[in-house]
């Protein structure tokens, strides 16, 4: 690589190197500030993450035990997409506990106030409380039901799921098993492995003696009641976590744990952070709303895709660097890899290619922020899932961590807007390279800008042959 030191020479610098050795100098301005005339940004300097500090910092201590035990009482709490009010209450209790404060939005997702050295939420932690499930789409003649998914997962999973079926009067609920409609192998033989997958395929046998459309009215329930499958969690000597719904509970387990530390270990935050817990993500809109125009960085915590094909690990972090909706925020999520990295925690980076989480939700509503999503190990998503004790600690630990740093372009980030003359660009292939050169020995330069007195040069020109 061709030495570009010459290229620096005598440009006031803010940033940091890649070893987190502060390389500061005098000279510099804040995003929207106009500089000086003796002053000159260099903003390719400028658009170096901060890392200064990073190695001297201190994860948060952890109660794991603390985390695990809320973890299964929310798990033990239905609440998918539409039906989440006791699981709300129950988390806000537990806030209230830890001496935080906290506000709920008109559509009922919980805003905690975790306090940092500044006015506003310049933070958000968004981590989701809902969950899949079904819906009563029909009163069979049989005196069982027909259900229609609520979130995105498949009738394999939901076949030999024990339910709980939600009805319009908050002390009436029954349980029952969703089947399929050949369920019997003495009654079908082999018509039980032929017969298809999918929700017209199953429904639910109730648990009370009803043999009728008429039988199923007089117990209350209707169309459109809640269907919530039953979490089942267990844990194992080994550490594993076995349950439905680990997706999206994990992370608000893994967020209260994180706010616990903070709270306790009393630990520095440079910035007031609000710590978001939705309660649509499963059916796409969760943090539509809710996000301080303030936040600029929004992370959000939720299951890593552990599958073959993936590179997502299970005992540790996960980082996407992409999902359906498109690439995560360049700098923040780079900013997490190298805070894991440094204090050695396991972290591995993914593409996740059939995913969307609260993130997609925020910036499709027009959140201004830089956002990243941190994801705990799991396996098998949307069915029998499986996480274990380590990743949850990690990442509960990479938050304190996080919440513990200056933002991440911590000059040009402390503000909204700046001048397009300060945006910290990154250096790029020089302009004048064209695909096809011999070589060009890793040519790099600043940001081109646009000369109109310059002769762009012939090869510039349209190709007249």
């Amino acid at each position: 690589m061709k030495d570009h030191t010459d290229d620096l020479a005598g440009i006031d610098a803010v940033g940091t190197d890649t070893a987190g050795t502060d390389t500061t100098t005098t000279g510099t301005a804040r995003a929207g500030t106009a500089p000086s005339d003796d002053r000159t940004i260099d903003v390719q300097e400028l658009g170096k993450a901060n890392l200064t500090g990073f190695q001297d910092l201190s994860t948060g201590e952890i109660d794991t035990e603390w985390m695990v035990d809320i973890l299964f009482r929310l798990l033990r709490t239905p609440s998918p997409s539409g039906r989440t009010d006791a699981v709300m209450q129950y988390i806000g209790d537990i806030v209230n506990d830890l001496g935080l404060d906290s506000t709920v939005t008109r559509q009922g997702t919980l805003i905690v106030d975790l306090p940092g050295e500044t006015e506003t939420f310049d933070r958000s932690l968004v981590v989701h409380a809902d969950t899949i499930g079904c819906m009563v789409s029909g009163l069979k003649p049989n005196g069982r039901l027909s259900v229609v998914p609520v979130g995105t997962f498949s009738a394999r999973f939901a076949e030999g799921a024990r339910v709980q079926i939600v009805t319009e009067f908050p002390d009436v609920v029954y349980t029952g098993t969703i089947l399929p409609l050949k369920s019997s192998g003495h009654a079908f033989g082999d018509e039980i492995d032929t017969q298809g997958v999918g929700w017209e395929h199953v429904e639910v046998r109730v648990d009370e003696r009803v043999e009728s459309r008429e039988g199923l009215e007089e117990l209350g329930i209707e169309i459109g009641n809640t269907v919530a499958l039953m979490a089942g969690p267990q844990r194992s000597r080994s550490g594993y976590i076995n349950s439905r719904h680990l997706d999206g509970k994990a992370g608000v387990a893994i967020a209260l744990a994180a706010a616990k530390s903070v709270k306790e270990g009393r630990l520095r935050l440079p910035h007031r952070t609000s710590i978001m817990v939705t309660i649509f993500e499963e059916v796409g809109h969760g943090a539509s709303s809710g996000v301080s125009d303030d936040v600029a960085e929004l992370v959000s915590i939720d299951n890593a895709v552990c599958a073959p094909g993936q590179n997502a690990i299970e005992y540790g972090i996960t980082i996407p660097l992409k999902d359906m909706h498109g690439p995560f925020d360049y700098h923040l999520t780079r900013k997490l890899i190298t805070l894991a990295q440094r204090h050695e925690l396991p972290v591995a980076r993914d593409i996740f290619h059939f995913y969307r989480s609260d993130v997609a939700a925020a910036l499709e509503a027009g959140a201004g922020a830089r956002a990243a999503l941190l994801a705990f190990g799991l396996d098998a998503s949307h069915g029998w899932e499986r996480t274990h004790v380590d990743s949850l600690r990690a990442c509960a630990e990479l938050v304190t961590l996080w919440l513990q740093t200056p933002l991440t372009l911590e000059e040009w980030d402390a503000n909204k807007t700046g001048d397009l003359k300060d945006f910290p660009s990154q250096r790029q292939p020089a302009i004048g390279e064209r695909p096809g050169d011999m070589q060009h020995e890793g040519k790099i330069s600043n940001v081109p800008r646009y000369r109109p007195d310059e002769d762009p040069g012939t090869d510039l020109q349209p190709d007249q042959g």
